[in-house]
């Protein structure tokens, strides 16, 4: 099943309402609520059932850049976690709504990748943007998966 422009404009709709939705979990019920919350949106959208995920996140270094499990994920949105003590926890950062843009997106059969700019904007207004590119392959029953997933910094020359 070929992927289309329209099915990456919702997987990035997809990818933004989670992030809300893990801030929203954390505002209303603490830690516990966000990784359930979290934990969800991972085995929804994600594709570490396909194997490894390539991910990098923005806020990642050393010897845990790179986070090829759900568990290195889930530390990175949610925070809290003694197997990563440096994340702060991207997603609960009380995020209200995204915006997509895109750069470019590229489409092969059942696998696309995309390129752009992903706006974060928080309870008080201010917004963070990050540099995504995300890599999305279609599983056995047709869901489109994120199996690449890397994150940056905007360069400030």
């Amino acid at each position: 099943m070929t992927i289309t422009q329209d099915d990456i404009r919702k997987a990035l709709k997809t990818w933004g309402d989670g992030k809300v939705a893990i801030s929203r979990a954390y505002a209303e019920g603490g830690i516990e609520a966000a990784r359930k919350v979290a934990s969800a949106n991972i085995d929804a959208y994600y594709g570490y059932d396909l194997g490894p995920v390539l991910f990098k996140p923005t806020m990642a270094g050393g010897d845990q850049t790179f986070r090829p499990t759900k568990a290195g994920a889930l530390a990175y949105f949610c925070g809290h976690s003694q197997e990563y003590p440096n994340d702060n926890g991207f997603a609960i950062m009380g995020w209200v709504s995204t915006e997509s843009i895109t750069s470019a997106s590229f489409i092969q059969g059942d696998v696309a990748m995309w390129m752009g700019w992903i706006k974060l904007t928080n309870r008080d207004g201010s917004v963070t943007t990050v540099d995504k590119s995300f890599g999305y392959r279609r599983d056995r029953m047709g869901a489109l998966r994120i199996v690449l997933h890397h994150s940056s910094l905007p360069y400030q020359p």
